[in-house]
């Protein structure tokens, strides 16, 4: 039976076997619940945590508060309104949750009584809240919203936007870059930090101007935070006037009460993001790079002695970038994860030695957050085979409970493999990690396909986690071995080797891959060489474009929103900061990289390869835009290379609607198979 076929069949007949195992679907990977957004209440007994449901049928979602005791497995849903209700939020004396909810036809802040009751409209701003965060006092908040510069308040914001929407021009007019950014138009608006009394009634803008805060861009978890005192907030904000071109993002203190603010990192005028006060306030914990106009700079972490305004650099010979981070309440002890081999574990510096122990390892740790007594770090944690869930791990016992399990049942029925590691010697005889993850009910006797999966970034990481787009165990799961190389350019193994992908995008990364390739099949009989495909997206996707040039090892490609010509991306995409960097300037003064790293300089080698290739793209995709899959697949036409567009106009750089993702999975599955026939 054809692979495709069976894996429909495996579908139909879910139902109808859901006592056995079976092979994952689309479907199954959707009616996945999602977690996020973890918040403890300042007593320390329970968690207020997001959950996202998605439904295939009416194509959308609908997102919970719910709460679980630190405790014991005990998860209850706190909100059931049919809107989106998301990013809880408890007030200091622990008596009501705050949470941001779409129930009043626009975003705003509503509270939630623990004491019962239904949950009242806290804010009443004129324009939607983007994310808030409570004083320590719990007397005021501040929230983000994103309003037109030269307005005066939030009443004239929102009123220019409703003569824009009534206005029959829809023209855009701008005077700089950048005016679209990922999958937006900025519209000239900027996000601004605001300052409410607790009822909501009282706002004021505490960063006026022309720039956003927090950044638009290479911005932390959160970039912007209270002083314990309540006295100040710090923020992140880039000054620059040509934003497109700049990674100089600064923090900035301002007075609560009123007054100037002062820019705290003038000296860096590269990234300074994610500012943390200290808990007795006297010392500002931030994450900084180095190298202006770098965005995958190695992070470091800083100290700021407020009253001195000496600066510290934590653990400077720490090889990997610390992503999210945190205080202990003592003041001693911070704790923060990065991306290490494939993993993301929590690490723990002692900042009077200075040293560092990596405390959780093997999977992907996320919204690592601490019990006010500074005992237990509740956090997600997630596998490739195990979407995420809450845990409570004790710093003292070393015990890890897993405290909610929500997607228990659906998990029983199905038949996943945990990933596995690999290593290989590369062109030049530096070891290259890779990771695979096998089908289900593998049989060691028997021999598969092999699905080559490239990721993006190209400064990003494959890693032990459970991807909601690039699912390895749905990639798997109609009888394919998945294998995944951390090639030159990946985050998690040090500075130099992600540098190594900087002005040599077709080079050495590619060398390494086809170094993979060679090892898995001269080592894993299983693997069936004659039987090879490849995916990507974004850097994934050029690298999929440029092995259609280079190779015809593959029987089939799909490149889902890959760069195909360097010079037309830059003149379209909007943070030109990135290929600046990775080619040396602009295609204008320095052609000769844009050049040598594009694959639309060498479809002349499809006339002895032609590998068919599948290309996938969406309309609002402004990082790469769309035309570079039109332009790829109008080369791979012309040229009579066997191709097949699938255009989204509703989507992005991802494939994020339910129905869309079901089509773009079955039009993969379809495309493999007839090929690998």
């Amino acid at each position: 039976m054809r692979l495709f076929t069976l894996f429909i069949a495996l579908a139909l007949l879910g139902s109808a076997y859901a006592a056995d195992k079976r092979a994952m679907t689309v479907d199954d990977l959707w009616a996945m619940q999602r977690i996020s957004q973890i918040a403890v209440s300042p007593d320390g007994k329970q968690a207020a945590f997001t959950v996202k449901s998605y439904s295939m049928e009416k194509n959308s979602s609908v997102s919970d508060i719910w709460l679980v005791s630190l405790n014991g497995n005990d998860a209850r849903q706190l909100t059931t309104h049919p809107s989106a209700d998301f990013s809880p939020a408890w007030r200091p004396d622990g008596r009501a949750l705050a949470f941001l909810s779409n129930r009043s036809s626009t975003v705003q802040i509503h509270s939630l009584a623990l004491s019962g009751g239904e949950a009242v409209q806290l804010s009443r701003s004129p324009v939607e809240i983007e994310d808030f965060i409570w004083a320590p006092d719990g007397k005021s908040l501040a929230f983000v919203a994103r309003v037109f510069p030269e307005c005066t308040d939030l009443q004239a914001s929102a009123e220019k936007d409703r003569k824009n929407a009534e206005s029959p021009i829809k023209a855009t007019v701008t005077d700089r870059l950048m005016f679209r950014h990922w999958n937006m138009w900025t519209e000239g608006k900027r996000s601004h930090l605001f300052i409410c009394t607790a009822d909501g009634e009282e706002i004021r803008d505490l960063t006026p101007g022309d720039f956003d805060s927090p950044p638009l861009a290479l911005g932390g978890t959160r970039d912007y935070a209270f002083s314990p005192d309540g006295r100040y907030l710090v923020y992140v904000a880039n000054l620059d006037t040509l934003i497109a071109v700049s990674t100089n993002n600064d923090l900035f203190r301002v007075p609560i009460a009123g007054g100037q603010a002062i820019n705290l990192t003038t000296t860096n005028t590269a990234v300074d993001i994610q500012p943390l006060f200290s808990p007795d306030g006297k010392n500002l914990l931030y994450s900084a790079m180095s190298r202006p106009g770098f965005e995958a700079d190695q992070l470091r972490l800083m100290l700021l002695h407020l009253d001195t305004q000496e600066r510290q650099t934590l653990a400077p010979d720490f090889l990997y970038s610390p992503h999210e981070t945190l205080w202990a309440p003592d003041g001693r002890t911070i704790y923060f994860t990065a991306s290490k081999h494939g993993r993301q574990p929590i690490f723990r510096l002692d900042l009077k030695t200075g040293a560092i122990t990596e405390i959780l390892g093997d999977a992907s740790f996320s919204d690592v957050t601490i019990t006010p007594d500074g005992r237990n770090l509740i956090f997600l944690k997630q596998s490739v085979d195990q979407p995420a869930e809450i845990f409570r791990y004790d710093i003292k016992n070393k015990n890890l409970v897993q405290l909610t399990d929500l997607n228990r049942e659906k998990l029983a029925t199905l038949e996943l493999s945990p990933v596995e590691d690999f290593y290989f010697d590369s062109f030049d005889g530096k070891s290259v990690h890779g990771l695979m993850v096998k089908p289900p009910f593998f049989d060691p006797n028997a021999t598969y396909p092999l699905v080559y999966l490239v990721h993006g970034g190209p400064q990003g990481m494959w890693s032990n986690s459970f991807h909601y787009r690039w699912n390895s165990a749905l990639f798997a799961a109609p009888g394919y071995v998945v294998a995944m190389v951390n090639f030159r350019g990946s985050t998690g193994y040090g500075q130099e080797w992600t540098d190594a992908v900087s002005r040599d995008w077709g080079g050495a990364p590619y060398q390494d891959l086809m170094a993979g390739l060679d090892y898995l099949v001269a080592n894993y009989p299983f693997i069936d060489s004659t039987r090879m495909v490849a995916a990507g997206a974004s850097y994934g996707g050029f690298m999929i474009n440029w092995i259609a040039t280079h190779t015809d090892r593959f029987k089939a490609l799909v490149s889902h929103a890959g760069v195909f010509d360097q010079r037309s991306m830059y003149g379209a995409t909007e943070e030109l900061w990135f290929p600046e960097w990775e080619f040396g300037g602009t295609p204008y003064r320095n052609p000769e990289l844009y050049e040598q790293w594009s694959p639309s300089y060498h479809i002349a080698n499809w006339d002895k390869f032609r590998t068919p290739t599948l290309v996938t793209h969406g309309q609002h995709d402004y990082r790469v835009p769309v035309t570079q899959g039109f332009q790829l697949f109008t080369a791979l036409q012309r040229t009579g290379v066997p191709s097949r567009l699938v255009y989204f106009p509703d989507e992005t750089h991802f494939i994020s609607k339910p129905q869309n993702a079901r089509l773009w999975w079955t039009e993969i599955f379809s495309w493999y198979d007839r090929w690998l026939k």
